[in-house]
């Protein structure tokens, strides 16, 4: 089947080198049984290849079932994917098969596969290499032919040195991987997608489609997209349903389009000049506001010696007497720590000129985990152990939050 028309079967829009390069890739893989690993930012559409992947190949009259790895608990998710017996845990009142007994000769997308706790990965990786697995609570072992596509919006390679993923998995599940663009990569395609969605909402909702002028147009292709293809789509119905005119300037369209186009946390640059910013999708906000607590605590460090710098007799045991503050005070610096003389009470406490430029500095722990672990515990005790609120304050999902607090050992 030729590349134009996996598009008109699936609907995918666009003529971008990168996705025309994504989609040749995902067919010509299809008719094996590799496993293969999509990667992409969130939004960009990556179960739309797994579905093509599915279709073009020999299982497409059998099963296909996609499973979000981040949206199931922790604790349920090895009973979801390989199944249970009765008894083998508190609530397991019967026996139950799992998506590997159940999706057998067919295939399985597994979404967020970052998200995956090391001890489901073991398993999987028993799957991917002898077909083999077993039930929660059961010694029996089973068989399964199933073909399993998986997909992350992480640097799994990276995640492999911090231990967060195991690396014999990911070299196991990447024996093919497609990188799907992100739309701000897709520039000559953001007009196309728009217009698609403004005739299909117009379709659904009874209306004229929207039109856009140039001014609008320029402002839609050098928005930066973060939340890709999904985001641009979700604007085309705020505008097709919202707008009271048909015609829509830059102006109207602003109106819809958030202010700011991009982040200005930290992002991770690779060997080959490529920036990730989904490395830091779950984390970079509790690290950028531990970085503003850092900055403040400084702050307040320079205000306090800036004063003792001003009024020596301020600092206990320091008595100088007026004519030697007009030889000392010139020499003192903001930030500088001078280390006074200390005698007996009854004679004045002199700073001898040549040691005053001579200061010693304490330093803090400035380990990222040792803060990041000390924050958490502030949010806990600020909610009184309530993750949702802790987790909402520290600007994390409740389940990174539970990551964590099982990561650093923390009793709530």
């Amino acid at each position: 089947m030729d590349l134009q028309s996996i598009k008109n079967r699936f609907g995918i829009i666009g003529n971008s080198p990168a996705l025309n390069h994504a989609l040749n890739v995902a067919a010509q893989v299809a008719n094996t049984d590799l496993s293969v690993l999509i990667v992409g930012e969130s939004g960009v559409g990556k179960e739309a290849f797994s579905q093509i992947i599915h279709a073009l190949s020999g299982r497409k009259h059998n099963s296909f079932i996609a499973v979000n790895c981040g949206a199931i608990p922790e604790g349920t998710i090895d009973s979801e994917l390989f199944g249970h017996e009765k008894g083998s845990f508190t609530g397991a009142v019967d026996s139950r098969k799992g998506y590997f007994e159940t999706v057998n000769g067919g295939t399985i997308f597994l979404d967020e596969i970052g998200e995956m706790p090391l001890g489901t990965q073991a398993r999987l990786l028993r799957v991917l290499e002898s077909g083999e697995f077993i039930r929660v609570g059961s010694s029996k072992v089973q068989k399964t032919d199933v073909r399993v596509i998986a997909a992350t919006n992480k640097d799994l390679l990276e995640s492999t040195q911090t231990r967060r993923f195991r690396e014999d998995l990911y070299y196991r599940l990447s024996t093919v991987p497609i990188r799907v663009p992100a739309l701000r990569d897709r520039k000559e395609d953001v007009l196309l997608l728009f217009r698609k969605f403004a005739v299909d909402f117009a379709e659904k909702y009874k209306a004229a489609p929207i039109q856009l002028d140039e001014e609008a147009k320029n402002l839609l292709i050098n928005y930066s997209w973060p939340g890709n293809v999904r985001e641009l789509k979700n604007i085309a119905e705020q505008v097709s349903v919202l707008s009271g005119n048909k015609d829509i300037t830059a102006a109207e369209l602003r109106r819809f389009i958030p202010e700011t186009s991009g982040t200005r946390l930290p992002a991770l640059i690779h060997g080959n000049g490529s920036i990730s910013h989904a490395e830091f999708a779950n984390e970079r906000e509790i690290l950028y506001k531990l970085f503003f607590d850092m900055k403040k605590d400084v702050n307040d460090l320079k205000k306090v010696v800036f004063e003792m710098a001003k009024n020596p007799s301020s600092i206990p045991g320091m008595n100088l007497p007026a004519y030697q503050h007009e030889q000392v005070l010139p020499e003192m610096r903001p930030m500088e720590y001078a280390q006074p003389v200390i005698s007996s009470p009854s004679q004045p406490v002199i700073l001898p000129h040549n040691d005053i430029q001579h200061h010693e500095e304490v330093e803090e722990s400035l380990n990222i985990m040792d803060k990041e672990k000390e924050l958490i515990i502030k949010a806990l005790k600020k909610h009184k152990g309530k993750r949702k609120d802790a987790a909402s304050d520290l600007g994390i999902s409740e389940r990174t939050l539970y990551r964590k607090l099982k990561e650093y050992d923390i009793e709530e």
